[in-house]
């Protein structure tokens, strides 16, 4: 294959999904109808609405119009995000949308046909496409081989040879074009569902690899993570969490699994369905605070998990800025208006930055490599931003050594100028 002929990048991720075309020796994001003007960042969402058109006949759409069309109607909506964090879940089977059964193949080839229809033909079956992957796959267990039959199933559809290539690996080969000197980098992707990292040697510019992937790490956690923390705070006490119920003679623990389920995005939407609906009713009249297991079956069935969502989002963007934010959420019989300063937010999620931490640490190992060979840290994705993050490998390498930029974008563009290598497999997760 000619370096001029094009290839195709996309980064589908938990939060946003990003598709870039590369052409010759350069690669361009693509850019998308959204309401408010075109974009090249694509929310990762869908939202399912019962059609006029016939019996059982069901709407969709993704992306920013997945939201629009939510917003206008939630109750008569099925609002699903944050899908891809259930890619290696052996547990996750279907997620019922009103009466039919989805698979996450479903799904994901769903959002990919909405994805393509806003592109102007930019996501045309290419002849080679070059798809990101993490490092890990959220999950507590994640399943690999399954992952992968599911992103085959997926992708196969958008051209004749699909590569899968560590997202964080793609990110070092968008920030190497910055690059005029020979550096050893270690690229830091924080994204909705996973952390990956990954230490590459970039060669100078002209030279034959210009990108040899030394060693790679990481781990399932990341800013729906953190949102979790945030709802497990200041949310679930309201709705349960650490009650009890009757059994007979018995006042016994709540079981967690409900509110678990409740603060994960992938999962929160998949909860309206008759058995969890009876379950959680079944719970409520043997609740001793009843009222609160009413609140929780209330959200679900007002469809509200998206604006919950959006509300910690607004939390976690405030503090990245300033050092005290206030949480408001309303509905459902709920009214939450909570101050929140920067250091609770990073207490809450102390366990976890301990966890990347350790990501990082075996990443270098993996390499072979100390913290003081290392040239330049790339931090890229949406997750990076909060401070807490970036002090985090400031106090590591020091912060004269840390690049950032293109956070959303930079996969991508990255993924498609890989795939105009003559030797694209080497690249190949």
């Amino acid at each position: 294959m000619s370096r001029t002929a094009s290839t195709l990048g996309l980064d589908f991720g938990t939060t946003n999904s990003v598709a870039a075309v590369g052409r010759g020796e350069a690669a361009d994001l693509v850019l998308l109808d959204a309401p408010e003007g075109r974009d090249a960042v694509f929310r990762s969402a869908l939202c399912f609405w019962e059609d006029d058109g016939g019996r059982g006949a069901i709407a969709s759409e993704a992306g920013p119009w997945a939201i629009r069309e939510y917003l206008d109607f939630p109750q008569g909506s099925r609002f699903i995000q944050s899908f891809k964090s259930v890619a290696a879940a052996a547990s996750f089977d279907t997620a019922t949308v009103f009466d039919r059964r989805m698979r996450f193949e479903d799904l994901g080839r769903l959002f990919l046909t909405r994805m393509a229809a806003r592109a102007g033909g930019a996501l045309a079956p290419a002849e080679r496409v070059v798809v990101g992957r993490p490092v890990t796959f959220a999950g507590s267990r994640p399943d690999e081989a399954l992952a992968r039959t599911r992103y085959d199933a997926v992708f196969g559809a958008l051209g004749a040879q699909v590569h899968y290539v560590y997202e964080p690996v793609g990110a070092a080969f968008s920030y190497a074009a910055r690059l005029t000197d020979p550096a050893t980098i270690l690229v830091a992707d924080f994204g909705g569902g996973t952390s990956d990292f990954s230490v590459v040697r970039v060669a100078a510019p002209g030279a034959a690899r210009r990108c040899v992937p030394l060693g790679h790490a990481g781990v399932g956690i990341a800013g729906d993570r953190f949102d979790q923390r945030i709802v497990d705070r200041l949310v679930m006490p309201l709705l349960g969490k650490g009650g009890s119920y009757r059994s007979f003679d018995k006042v016994l623990e709540i079981p967690g699994g409900y509110f678990a389920d409740f603060s994960d995005w992938s999962r929160l939407a998949l909860m309206r369905n008759r058995r969890t609906l009876a379950e959680l009713e079944k719970l409520r009249r043997s609740a001793l605070d009843p009222e609160a297991i009413a609140r929780m079956i209330a959200v679900i069935e007002e469809e509200l998990g998206y604006r919950l969502y959006d509300a910690v989002g607004q939390l976690k963007r405030t503090l990245s800025r300033d050092e005290v934010a206030e949480f408001r959420f309303e509905g459902a019989g709920l009214a939450i208006a909570a101050a929140v300063t920067r250091a609770e937010f990073e207490a809450w999620i102390a366990p976890d930055i301990a966890r990347i931490d350790a990501a990082v640490d075996r990443a270098l190992a993996v390499a072979g490599v100390a913290a003081g060979d290392i040239d330049r840290v790339f931090l890229t994705g949406g997750t990076s931003l909060i401070p807490r993050i970036r002090r985090l490998f400031d106090d590591r390498f020091g912060a004269e050594r840390i690049a950032t930029g293109g956070e959303l974008t930079s996969i991508a563009h990255g993924l498609a100028l890989i795939g105009l290598e003559e030797d694209v497999a080497s690249w190949a997760a």
